[in-house]
């Protein structure tokens, strides 16, 4: 079996990025960090070794914040279309979070574990295949 490579990109397609490798962990999350960020109710993300991620084309921006937790998170986004693609956590040192919707193919991730049901709506119910948790476990 050869490495796995996987592409993605903003919206417009001016920022593209590369991965290798399988991610470290894959989470859907309803913390309003994630909800701000994609607009929605829950995010996608997909934290892989920052070693093996690589942004190939594109000029980035990027916005730094402090998450609830007290500790810092920042952006990178597209200047043109304003999609965030990924971010770097304090709270997951060498790690790259990838925005599971930015990916070509954003099917390829199920989430491993469910995070911030605290804020989740009451509609939206967990799965019962993962973990779920109120916060960060």
């Amino acid at each position: 079996m050869g490495e796995q490579i996987h592409e993605g990109g903003c919206y417009c397609g001016a920022v593209r990025y590369r991965v290798s490798g399988p991610p470290r962990r894959v989470g859907a999350c309803c913390c309003r960090w994630c909800q701000r960020r994609t607009g929605s109710v829950l995010g996608l993300s997909v934290y892989f070794e920052a070693s093996d991620f690589a942004y190939l084309q594109g000029e980035l921006r990027h916005f730094g914040l402090t998450s609830g937790s007290g500790r810092s998170i920042e952006t990178d986004f597209c200047p043109t279309c304003a999609t965030t693609v990924g971010w770097t956590m304090e709270a997951e040192p060498g790690a790259k979070g990838i925005a599971g919707g930015t990916f070509d193919d954003p099917t390829l991730w199920q989430p491993q574990r469910f995070v911030f049901t605290r804020t989740k709506p009451g509609w939206l119910s967990a799965c019962d295949a993962i973990p779920a948790y109120e916060a960060l476990p």
